[in-house]
């Protein structure tokens, strides 16, 4: 699955029905995702990485299929891990290029372990 790049405008947009927002010091447990279609994760600084672990519990851990978005300070440089952990969709921060971010995430084809998207390590795929 792609990853969803949109511009920073997106990060101040009321929250919509069907649409929960995490700070990254959320346990995802303690949430009902009844009736929840988007979660969005929230990154206040680029070295903060909580966000990616609350991605892969809620795709692993509590079985969510819906949009989980990545919010805030968001650079080129996580896309790629975004990807892996389980956002399916990322607003970046203002002063980054949505064209390097998508040849970001061109860079690589394939890796060799597993992650959130396809959890089978390479040599197991077939």
């Amino acid at each position: 699955m792609d990853l969803l790049l949109a511009s920073s405008e997106l990060n101040d947009a009321p929250a919509e029905s069907g649409v929960l927002r995490l700070t990254n010091d959320v346990d995802p447990a303690t949430c009902s995702l009844q009736g929840v279609t988007r979660i969005e994760l929230h990154f206040p600084k680029f070295a903060d990485g909580r966000a990616y672990s609350q991605a892969v519990l809620l795709r692993r851990r509590h079985g969510f299929q819906g949009d989980i978005r990545a919010t805030g300070d968001v650079l080129i440089d996580q896309v790629q891990q975004m990807s892996r952990t389980g956002f399916t969709s990322a607003v970046l921060r203002a002063d980054q290029s949505l064209d390097k971010a998508q040849a970001q995430l061109k860079r690589f084809a394939d890796f060799y372990q597993g992650d959130a998207q396809r959890p089978q390590p390479r040599f197991a795929r077939g």
